[in-house]
C-alpha cells in the first residue's frame, strides 16, 4: 500500500467558452500522504475547487493522471465506478450542506451508509456514533434545517465521518459560519486528523485556517506556487502580509515559491 492518499501527475484542466479554450489547471503535480491535514489556499478564481473536484474523479482533466489510493480515477474507469469508490472512500463538507428536509438529522447522516446498501438499522446506529463524534448527538431527531449554520456544519462533517472514510474533503466548510463557529469546526477537523488519524484535505480563501494545517498549498491562476509545511508557518505569513499590502488577499500579487514540503512535492 502506498504512503500517498493522491498522486496529481501533470494534471492540466481546461474549461470551452464559446470558440476558446480556458485554461483552469496548468501542469500541476503533487502528492498527499495519508493523515496530513492539507489546506489549499488562494485568490476566488485560482482552481482551488477544479483541482478538488479532478481529484476525486468530479472534473476529468484534459491531461495528466490522477492516483486515489493508487486507482487510476480516469483510466478505463466509468463515471458509475469513480461515485461507487468516491462514496466508499472519501467523505465531503461543502460550504452550504443539502438536507433531505424529510428526514431527521439522523437520519441524514445516515442516508450515505443507506446508499452503499447498509441495513436501515445499522445505518442509524451508526449514524448516532457519527454525531457523538462532533457533539451533536442531543439533536439527532431535529431537522437539519432547524439547526443553526455551525450546527449543520458539524452535521454535515458527521455525514461525511459515518462511510469511515480514509479521507475528509472540504471546500470552504467555514464559509457561512462566524468566526466562533469557524473556529469549532476547524478543532473538530484538527481532532479528527490527530485522534482519529483521518487524511483532512481542505480549501479556502480565508488566511485565518492556515496554522491548523500541516501542509499549506498554495495556488495561483491555476497552478501551485507554494508548499508550505508546518516549520514554514511563520515564513509563508511574514510573505503573504508583505505581498498582501492593503490586505485584500482576492487581490495580492503573485507569491515567491518556497522549498516544499515533505508532505506533498510539487
Amino acid at each position: 500500500m502506498s504512503e500517498y492518499l493522491f498522486q496529481v501527475q501533470q494534471v492540466s484542466k481546461s474549461f470551452h467558452v464559446a470558440t476558446a479554450d480556458v485554461p483552469v489547471l496548468k501542469n500541476i503535480t503533487f502528492d498527499i500522504k495519508r493523515e496530513d491535514f492539507v489546506v489549499i489556499f488562494g485568490p476566488s478564481g485560482c482552481g482551488k475547487s477544479t483541482l478538488l473536484h479532478t481529484m476525486l474523479g468530479l472534473e476529468e482533466p484534459s491531461s495528466g493522471k490522477v492516483l486515489f489510493l493508487d486507482k487510476n480515477l480516469y483510466n478505463g474507469v466509468t463515471e458509475d465506478e469513480r461515485s461507487d469508490f468516491r462514496k466508499q472512500h472519501a467523505g465531503m463538507v461543502y460550504q452550504q450542506p443539502n438536507w433531505i428536509r424529510s428526514l431527521t438529522v439522523q437520519e441524514n447522516v445516515a442516508f450515505p451508509l443507506q446508499l452503499l446498501g447498509e441495513d436501515k438499522s445499522v445505518a442509524l446506529e451508526k449514524a448516532k456514533q457519527a454525531l457523538e463524534m462532533v457533539e451533536m448527538l442531543e439533536w439527532s431527531a431535529y431537522i437539519p434545517t432547524e439547526l443553526s449554520s455551525g450546527q449543520q456544519q458539524r452535521v454535515a462533517l458527521a455525514r461525511a465521518l459515518v462511510t469511515n472514510p480514509e479521507v475528509i474533503i472540504a471546500d470552504e466548510p467555514t464559509g457561512n459560519l462566524d468566526y466562533e463557529s469557524g473556529q469549532e469546526l476547524m478543532q473538530l477537523l484538527t481532532s479528527l486528523n490527530k485522534k482519529a488519524r483521518k487524511t483532512i484535505v481542505m480549501v479556502t480563501h480565508d488566511l485565518e485556517y492556515l496554522r491548523f494545517a500541516k501542509t499549506a498549498v498554495r495556488m495561483f491562476n491555476g497552478q501551485i506556487v507554494g508548499v508550505y509545511d508546518e516549520k514554514d508557518q511563520n515564513k509563508l505569513m511574514n510573505e503573504i502580509k508583505g505581498k498582501r499590502g492593503n490586505g485584500d488577499f482576492e487581490h495580492q500579487a503573485k507569491p515567491e515559491k518556497l522549498e516544499p514540503s515533505k508532505n506533498i512535492q510539487p
